[in-house]
C-alpha cells in the first residue's frame, strides 16, 4: 500500500476535508439503517427532504449491448418497485403504525447492511458543500413467521442534501440484483 503524499497544505487540508465528509455520510447512513431496522420509521421519515424522489425500477434481463438502454423500466414512465415521493412514504409508515398490516403481521425482522459507500468525485465535493451524490451497496435480510426468508442485494444511488443542520436524502435510486421478485410483499424500505 503507497502513502498519500501532499505538495502543499491545501492539498493536505483537502484530503483531511474529504476524509471528514466521508466519515460523516458513513454515519448517516448507519444511523438510517439502525432506525430502519428497529422499526423508528417516524424518525427515518426525518431523514428525508420534503421533495424526495423515492424511485426502485423493475429490472430486466436484456442482450448484451442493451442494458444502458432497456435493462431498468423508466420514472415516471413504465411500471416500477416504487416510485413515490414523501407524502407515500409517510402514508405507507402510517399504515404499519396501525398495527393491522396483513403483510407484518407478526412483524418482519429486518436487518440493513450497508457498504460500498463513495461520495462522488471527492476532488470535486467541498467539505461545506451543500448537495452530495453517494452511492453505496445494500444487502437488506428479512425473516417472518418461522421459515419466511428474503435476501435483497443491491446499490443505492443517492443525492443527499444539507438541510435543518443534518444530511437528508433528497433522491435515491435503488437497482435490485434481481430481475424476478421472490419475496411474497415489499414492506421494507431500502
Amino acid at each position: 500500500m503507497s502513502r498519500i503524499s501532499f505538495t502543499d497544505s491545501t492539498s493536505r487540508e483537502h484530503a483531511l476535508d474529504a476524509l471528514l465528509l466521508q466519515r460523516e455520510i458513513e454515519a448517516f447512513y448507519y444511523l438510517e439503517a439502525q432506525l430502519l431496522d428497529e422499526r423508528r420509521f417516524e424518525e427515518w421519515l426525518d431523514l428525508l427532504t420534503e421533495d424526495i424522489s423515492y424511485f426502485m425500477p423493475l429490472r430486466r434481463n436484456v442482450k448484451y449491448g442493451q442494458h444502458a438502454e432497456f435493462e431498468n423500466t423508466r420514472q415516471g414512465v413504465d411500471a416500477a418497485w416504487f416510485d413515490e415521493g414523501k407524502h407515500t412514504l409517510a402514508q405507507r409508515v402510517a399504515q404499519l403504525a396501525t398495527g393491522i398490516h396483513w403483510a407484518e403481521e407478526p412483524l418482519s425482522r429486518v436487518r440493513h447492511l450497508i457498504t460500498n459507500v463513495q461520495i462522488g468525485d471527492k476532488t470535486d465535493t467541498p467539505a461545506d458543500s451543500k448537495e452530495v451524490e453517494v452511492s453505496s451497496h445494500f444487502m437488506v435480510y428479512r425473516n417472518r413467521v418461522v421459515d419466511e426468508t428474503d435476501i435483497f442485494v443491491g446499490k443505492r444511488t443517492d443525492t443527499l442534501r444539507f438541510e435543518d443542520d443534518h444530511w437528508k436524502v433528497a433522491k435515491r435510486l435503488i437497482l435490485l440484483d434481481q430481475s424476478t421478485l421472490l419475496a411474497k410483499n415489499l414492506t421494507i424500505f431500502f
